[in-house]
């Protein structure tokens, strides 16, 4: 099956845009020529086998790696160099793979920290936008007051999407947000990205091994392979691409069970 969620995608300018992209650490070439467009109000999946740099392009797009070279826009403003995010910071949300929440902070505050760090609210308007955000991921209010280490692995997912929406993003970027989570949980998140993305009209990159949720969510595919984006479009189409990994990966047995099929 496809995306129960997917989008109507208009014509309209990407959203995110990656021309020519080089990455490198030291003289190891992670990316050469890389080419990627992220169509508004879309789930785009991005896969590959271990060291395609998946991760990589997720940070080197939000700002956080500086690329070798090539010409990376989102919402039409230009990443520098430098990673400068001059007025694009408040309109992107990222949630890492572990979370990355402040241990010694609860998930209220957490939440409210990027609200009064970066929209300048007073504290006690910022707790109370942070309370209105937990609860938009369905938390219930009393994780507002525990601290992470308190939480279950699907609750620290849950906060941390909390945190990633507090600013009220237009583009959404997650790291393997269903790592680590039981069948269950996992299968939630899905929904609540789905529903997320409807209600909020996100836009989301998606990096993942979780066929589950590529199935689940995602509008369409890319597949990173000898530095490039192999291929991208729906789902169906990307797993007929003649290419071993992508035949291992989505013609398997796991990859049958994800679509349903007998």
């Amino acid at each position: 099956m496809v995306s129960q969620g997917a989008t109507v995608l208009t014509l309209q300018e990407p959203v995110v845009q990656v021309r020519g992209l080089t990455t490198r650490f030291g003289t190891n070439v992670i990316h050469d020529g890389l080419n990627l467009d992220i169509r508004p109000g879309e789930i785009l999946g991005v896969v590959g086998g271990s060291g395609t740099g998946k991760s990589v392009l997720l940070r080197t797009i939000i700002g956080l790696l500086q690329p070798a070279a090539g010409d990376i826009r989102v919402l039409g403003r230009r990443i520098k160099p430098n990673g400068e995010r001059h007025g694009l910071a408040q309109r992107m949300g990222v949630l890492f793979q572990q979370g990355a929440l402040y241990s010694s902070l609860t998930v209220l505050e957490n939440v409210a920290l990027v609200l009064v760090e970066h929209a300048k609210l007073p504290r006690r308007e910022a707790e109370h936008l942070a309370a209105v955000k937990i609860a938009l991921v369905g938390l219930p209010s009393i994780a507002g007051e525990r601290y992470p280490a308190e939480l279950s692995g699907g609750m620290i997912k849950r906060a941390a999407l909390a945190r990633a929406l507090a600013l009220d993003p237009e583009v959404l970027f997650l790291d393997e947000p269903t790592a680590g989570l039981d069948p269950i949980s996992a299968a939630e998140f899905d929904q609540l990205l789905l529903t997320l993305r409807n209600a909020l009209g996100l836009t989301v990159m998606l990096v993942t091994h979780d066929l589950d949720t590529l199935y689940a969510t995602c509008d369409r595919v890319a597949v990173l392979a000898n530095k490039r984006v192999l291929t991208v479009g729906p789902i169906n189409d990307v797993a007929q691409t003649n290419d071993a990994w992508v035949q291992a990966y989505f013609q398997g047995p796991r990859a049958r069970a994800a679509r349903g099929d007998v």
